[in-house]
């Protein structure tokens, strides 16, 4: 997907930005050539502001995709993930666990929601961040429960887990 997006953009990196921020949100673009969370139409100029470009950044970004049948096929069907609650999961009563990891490297994931199994916690939500939009992207555990930090050591014996943090 991100190679297409990028070759069809490449050469204009505002309206690459408001692909970047449209797929990094889950925000969909409608037939109609407007933006949408969900069912919520986005404002062009809440956009702009958001990327920090010319509304016109927008319109002409949305028209682009529209006018290539394989982008709007991508850019139509896009969906928003929900909320994460890593932010207020300690408010919660929660755990979280962030791994910095080698995207490349298979299985990451499962390994680490094995490990926190066998500890016999249960897990409420996970994110990957993706390596396309971000530099060093995590993956986030939220566990019903605080996890102990003597289990940093496990996940650092994950293969490709470069660093651990437990919250």
């Amino acid at each position: 997907m991100w190679e297409k997006i990028k070759y069809k953009f490449e050469k204009f990196p505002a309206r690459m930005n408001v692909a970047r921020k449209i797929v990094e949100h889950g925000l969909c673009v409608g037939e109609n050539g407007r933006i949408y969370c969900g069912n919520i139409e986005i404002s062009d100029i809440a956009l702009a502001r958001a990327v920090n470009v010319d509304r016109r950044s927008i319109k002409t970004t949305v028209d682009v995709i529209l006018s290539d049948e394989q982008l709007a096929k991508i850019f139509r069907n896009i969906t928003p993930a929900g909320p994460l609650v890593k932010d207020v999961a300690k408010d919660l009563g929660f755990g979280i666990v962030e791994i910095e990891a080698e995207a490349q490297n298979p299985g990451i994931i499962a390994k680490a929601t094995e490990l926190i199994s066998n500890n016999n916690i249960s897990i409420r939500q996970v994110h990957a961040g993706d390596p396309e939009l971000e530099e060093n992207p995590l993956l986030t555990i939220i566990t019903e429960k605080p996890i102990e930090g003597n289990l940093i050591n496990d996940f650092l014996k994950i293969e490709g887990v470069k660093r651990v943090s437990i919250y």
